[in-house]
């Protein structure tokens, strides 16, 4: 089993504590960005436990969430917490696949049915994230059974049908915040079956009924739809408005956070929707964040880095990470569709429709992080490719051969990459041991190697060596036995974990593949590990951990803990041990905007006015020059201090 041989991924310990403390205490402040339906489910199986429970620090919310669950995972016993949470998210992939099999036997036929299952069960992506405690197969599983559920309301309506839907909504809803796209989906389907009975009356055709009163019923279907789903929803969180049981407030509160959407017709929406109560504060809350981290994210693409989304991230993605076969037999399928072989109008377009939407949504979101987010577009598209693989397998036999072959081909790819699956990618694009190359962060390490880690460094007798580890900050690598020192990467940093390497190493150096791509710190001049890119691994663990032997110079790691250190002691006002670390950070990376900015704060606290205007100056003069795209965000808050500066002379 897979899963077994993986440690804990970036977001699993977060999520987890998430769902503890929801089920404990009804605090839903803790990992708002995410509703909590699935956290909760994984956290079911914890709840007997006697654990541990790290106090609530008031930190700024992620850090709370992150640094709390951190805590909470590895001041226990992770190991046992971890299978259980896994197990129990793990229902809802089994309950997927149940339903892409009832799905395609209602549909087309048993024969379909199991081919769908069979391309389901063996995709390395749903292997990949099916049983972690996240929300990415959760929201495949009730995205799917809420269209499923409509495409039987539609064909026989009934109260009960009708209220499976409004049960299946609901819980797509809670399960991740892109849940609600369920809405547009089944609107849109609704005016699929109105245009489908209009043009069939049109034709002489014999309509089900009237086209007025049709659109009558789908509106009513789909306002009891509404209350039942936002019914569950507002359930999952106690029927509570507030995010927080009493005396615990949001940091920042509701109404700061808001404030902070760089769209001001998205505050103004969402401020009205919590001024009346209309959603959960913890759900206006995550819906607030997932729209603005998503103008935070870079994006990494065939080994280049770009400051922000690009358009083309997930059909890229998708090309790389799919299989051959699902490629090959979804070109097929469109093809039949094209040529009208598969004619079947309903099933085609509940089966296109919810896939394409999603899609669009993806590609103007921003956030290309990982292939995991367009996950619930599988399970459509493959029931629609057993559906299209039975039409032409009925319509010519030599079809049964093309698709057998296909089928076993799909089987064997996924037994081959076992089992390492986050890595996955497809054999055009070299096998998984290239992803690193093409794609990074899910998609090709998500700081889940640490068990293969332990064992390399055993094998090989390793005591003393150096990481650089995706998960630094919020997982605990010393947990699982790995003796390595950390060097710095900007996610520890963002939780203000200090760092302070000397400018010379020795191997074994680690270093995780999401980092060795420097799509967080940026591309060539401001990747401090940029040099390991160019030298060739002494081995590579589990796809993910690239491993270096030799002696090795790292001043721009070093200049990071150095910059770190001199801004610790500005803050404690020991100023001259303060100079000398911000002047030692730029002596050994004198191109850092960083470093030069905490140089000019430095001397701007000792009174050393032009001194300091030169040291923004400089840094000033790098951001505008140095990878520019990456640094936008500097260049404002240095006009500033340069105009404090002018104004106090």
């Amino acid at each position: 089993m897979s899963i077994a041989q993986e440690s804990v991924t970036w977001d699993e310990d977060d999520h987890l504590y998430s769902g503890y403390m929801s089920l404990k205490t009804g605090d839903f402040g803790l990992n708002p960005e995410h509703p909590p339906m699935v956290k909760m489910l994984a956290a079911l199986p914890i709840l007997g436990m006697q654990l541990k429970v790290p106090e609530l620090q008031r930190r700024y919310f992620k850090h709370e969430a992150f640094l709390g669950g951190k805590d909470f995972l590895f001041k226990n016993d992770a190991n046992t917490m971890l299978f259980r949470a896994r197990m129990a998210a793990s229902l809802l992939t089994v309950l997927l696949a149940l339903l892409v099999f009832l799905a395609a036997q209602e549909m087309f036929s048993t024969a379909a049915a199991f081919v769908a299952l069979t391309l389901l069960v063996f995709d390395p992506n749903l292997l990949a994230h099916g049983a972690l405690v996240t929300t990415d197969a959760g929201l495949s599983c009730f995205l799917f059974a809420s269209v499923y559920a409509f495409y039987r309301y539609v064909k026989v309506p009934s109260a009960w049908r009708l209220v499976v839907v409004g049960l299946a909504t609901g819980l797509a809803f809670s399960a991740k915040h892109t849940g609600v796209l369920a809405a547009p989906i089944l609107i849109g389907l609704a005016l699929c079956e109105l245009w489908r009975n209009r043009g069939a009356a049109k034709s002489g055709e014999r309509a089900t009924t009237s086209t007025g009163r049709q659109f009558l019923h789908m509106v009513g279907a789909l306002a009891v739809v509404a209350a039942i789903s936002l019914t569950v929803l507002w359930g999952f969180y106690g029927f509570r408005y507030a995010a927080r049981p009493a005396g615990l407030d949001l940091n920042p509160t509701s109404a700061e956070y808001l404030q902070q959407l760089s769209r001001p017709h998205e505050a103004k929406l969402l401020t009205a929707i919590a001024k009346y109560h209309l959603l959960p504060e913890s759900y206006i809350y995550g819906l607030a964040d997932v729209r603005m981290i998503a103008d935070f994210y870079s994006s990494y693409v065939l080994g280049k880095t770009y400051p922000h989304g690009v358009w083309f991230y997930f059909p890229l993605a998708m090309a790389i990470k799919s299989t051959v076969p699902f490629l090959l037999l979804l070109a097929i399928t469109i093809w039949a569709i094209a040529t009208r072989r598969l004619s079947q109008w309903r099933e085609v377009l509940y089966l296109t429709v919810p896939p394409v939407l999603y899609l669009a949504v993806a590609m103007s979101s921003r956030m290309n992080i990982g292939m995991r987010h367009i996950l619930p577009m599988y399970p459509f598209l493959t029931v629609l490719i057993a559906g299209a693989a039975w039409t032409l397998i009925q319509r010519n036999r030599r079809w049964m051969y093309a698709v057998a072959v296909l089928v076993l081909f799909q089987i064997v790819t996924s037994l081959h990459a076992f089992p390492v699956y986050i890595p996955y990618a497809n054999e055009l694009w070299g096998g998984s041991s290239q992803t690193y190359k093409l794609l990074s962060d899910s998609n090709a390490d998500w700081a889940e190697q640490l068990k293969a880690t332990k064992k390399y460094l055993d094998r090989r007798g390793v005591k003393d060596c150096w990481f650089v580890y995706f998960g630094e900050g919020v997982i605990d690598y010393t947990y699982y036995g790995i003796p390595c020192k950390a060097l710095p990467t900007p996610d520890a940093m963002w939780v203000n974990e200090k760092f302070y390497p000397p400018a010379e190493i020795d191997g074994p150096v680690l270093i995780s593949a999401a980092d060795l791509s420097g799509f967080e710190y940026g591309p060539g001049e401001l990747n401090p590990y940029e040099q390991f890119k160019s030298l060739t691994p002494t081995a590579v663990i589990a796809r993910e951990v690239f491993v270096y032997d030799g002696h090795f110079a790292i001043p721009k790691a070093a200049a990071i803990g150095h910059a770190q250190r001199a801004q610790d002691l500005l803050t404690a006002k020991q100023l001259p041990q303060a100079l000398a670390e911000a002047q030692q950070a730029v002596a050994l990376w004198p191109n850092a905007v960083n470093s030069n900015v905490v140089l000019g704060d430095v001397l701007t606290a000792m009174g050393q006015t032009a001194e300091a205007r030169a040291s923004y100056e400089k840094a000033l003069m790098l951001a505008q020059t140095v990878e520019p795209e990456f640094q936008i965000g500097w260049v404002s808050s240095i006009q500033q201090k340069l105009a404090g500066k002018s104004s106090a002379q």
